[in-house]
């Protein structure tokens, strides 16, 4: 059984995030072809799988999870911006190291840290 980090939005969603290189690949093969994607634009972040057809708020919060556990976010404090995917976007060449695939299609968001720091808290 492999252990994503989980997170349960406001609307009830739950969303599954990587916690290393060899989580994030295991996470995106298990994603089906239309579910969405989210991956910091910087290196170093959990690939979060949103389901198909995430609500606008439901995206956003998936977007604030996943910018809290990236290592932009860790060394910078700083605003993140995300990148939003679908998993029929991204391919993977047997040369790619391990967490590192391309993808086709993406469109950005930026978290604001606002939001990050806020997340924090009601996590603790």
């Amino acid at each position: 059984m492999v252990n994503f980090r989980e997170y349960v939005t406001a609307s009830g969603l739950k969303v599954f995030g990587g916690r290393d290189a060899e989580n994030n690949d295991k996470l995106v093969g298990e994603a089906g072809s239309k579910d969405v994607l989210l991956h910091t634009s910087a290196p170093g972040s959990p690939f979060v799988n949103v389901g198909e057809s995430p609500s606008k708020n439901d995206l956003k919060e998936a977007a604030v999870f996943c910018a809290k556990y990236s290592q932009d976010w860790r060394d910078g404090k700083r605003d993140v911006v995300v990148n939003k995917f679908l998993r029929s976007d991204m391919d993977k060449s047997p040369k790619m190291k391990a967490g590192t695939w391309s993808v086709k299609k993406q469109e950005k968001i930026k978290v604001k840290k606002s939001d990050i720091f806020a997340f924090e808290k009601l996590i603790a």
